[in-house]
Parts: structure tokens; C-alpha cells; sequence
């Protein structure tokens, strides 16, 4: 398979978006991992894993405003030299924990498809640049070799397979990313540019809560094994972490 070279990925501190970088390091191998976080206080382990290891590239970023958006960009550019970026996952996310209509207020709606839609919308906008540069140089197939975009959603975001009431906000916020992905890889194929929804499953994490049955390592195991299988076939695709695909 080919070799992805750098990295980016929100929300890194902690569950799935911690994983990934581990398992990065692991079995992708990446010269670079550009890894985000919001709050130092609460991302001492992944502080900690770039301080032993060089590929890592902390970077605080509060998704929600993408405030020095510019500047990160440009950061990343340099420490690439300029070779561009493979692989973007937009991981960061949020859930209202206000799950019934009669409990969900005009503030729970906007913090999800603000942090869970336009955000990743915004953060791929700003780093398209650096997937086209990435791809263009790359003799590579489609894959992550040249460059892809992940938007990490949930099945929870699927139309076609909601089957049970509540959680306005979250489930429109993600299906609106799902939309976002489908237009994404119409709009990157000229590029190259692959553009997916990854389901990562039930997952103890905060937002998954205990009772989900899968380990957060359980989980990016099975995304990074989905992500070296990547191919053209895939682009738009809604894809669960252990490679089915999903309706929308």
C-alpha cells in the first residue's frame, strides 16, 4: 500500500482521536501527525506521546472558532516542506446530551452543527490547498498516498436507517457532515482527492457512554485498516470502521 506521509487530525486528546494518533505511530508510520487539542489541562497523554516521539506535532485549536486557522496552515506547510497533506480527519465532534424534542433548545442545535458540520467544513476549505499539493506531487493511486479527507459521523446520521426517536441535534448535525462528504468528492475528483464518512462504531468513549461495546482501540483498528484499503471506488462513500458500507 502506499505510504502516507502527513497527517492531521482534531480532537487528538483523548477516545477515538488518541487512538489514531497511536496507532499512527504504530502501523502508518507518517513522517508527520499534526494531533489537536482544545484544553492542555485535559490532553497530558498526548503532550506526553509527542514528547517521545518527534513525528508528533501537538497543536492547540479550538474548532469551534478556528481561531489562527491561517497560521496553523502555513505551520503545517513548513515542517512538511511544503510536500502538502495525505490525510485529513475531521474527528473532532460533540453530542447534546438533551435527547428528547421537548428538551432541546435553539443553543444545543447550533453547538452541534457548529462544531460537528461546519467546522470540519471549514478546516478542509482551509486545507485544501495542501491536499491538492499533496496528491498532485504523488504518483501514488487515490488513497493515501495522494491524498484523503475522513469526516469521522456516526450511523446515527444515516436517514435510511434511523429507527428510534430523540437526539435532534447530534443526528441532524451528522447528517448534514454526511451531505458535506458527498459534495466534497464531487468537488475534489479532478484532484484526486478522496472525501469519506466513517462510522467508528459504539465506542466507550464520553460520548459514547459504557454500555457501547466497542474499545476506542477497537475502533481505530479497524478505521486505520479501512484507511490503507482506501481506493477511488470508495470516495462518498458512508463507510463503517469495519469497512461496510453504509446508506445514507
Amino acid at each position: 500500500m502506499s505510504k502516507v506521509r502527513n497527517v492531521f487530525i482534531t480532537g487528538a486528546n483523548r477516545g477515538i482521536g488518541l487512538n489514531l494518533v497511536k496507532q499512527m505511530t504504530s502501523v502508518l508510520k507518517p513522517e508527520k501527525i499534526f494531533a489537536t487539542y482544545r484544553d492542555p489541562s485535559k490532553s497530558q497523554e498526548l503532550l506526553e506521546l509527542a514528547a517521545g516521539n518527534s513525528a508528533i506535532h501537538p497543536i492547540q485549536l479550538d474548532i469551534r472558532t478556528l481561531a489562527n486557522i491561517d497560521n496553523i496552515v502555513k505551520t503545517v506547510d513548513e515542517v512538511t516542506n511544503s510536500t502538502g497533506l495525505n490525510l485529513l480527519i475531521n474527528n473532532a465532534g460533540v453530542s447534546s446530551k438533551y435527547a428528547r424534542l421537548n428538551a432541546t433548545k435553539k443553543e444545543h442545535l447550533m453547538e452541534n452543527l457548529e462544531v460537528n458540520t461546519v467546522a470540519p467544513i471549514l478546516l478542509t476549505k482551509a486545507f485544501i490547498a495542501l491536499l491538492e499539493k499533496a496528491s498532485a506531487s504523488s504518483s501514488s493511486p487515490p488513497g493515501i498516498g495522494k491524498a484523503v479527507v475522513v469526516n469521522m459521523s456516526s450511523i446515527l446520521g444515516s436517514i435510511s436507517l434511523t429507527d428510534n426517536g430523540g437526539m435532534y441535534a447530534y443526528k441532524c448535525s451528522k447528517s448534514a457532515l454526511n451531505m458535506a462528504t458527498k459534495i466534497m468528492s464531487l468537488d475534489f475528483s479532478k484532484s484526486k482527492i478522496i472525501a469519506v464518512a466513517i462510522h467508528p462504531g459504539w465506542v466507550k468513549t464520553a460520548m459514547g457512554g459504557d454500555r457501547a461495546p466497542l474499545t476506542p482501540l477497537q475502533s481505530v483498528q479497524g478505521i486505520v485498516k479501512l484507511l490503507e484499503s482506501l481506493n477511488e471506488s470508495n470516495n462518498g462513500q458512508f463507510i463503517q470502521y469495519d469497512g461496510e458500507q453504509l446508506k445514507w
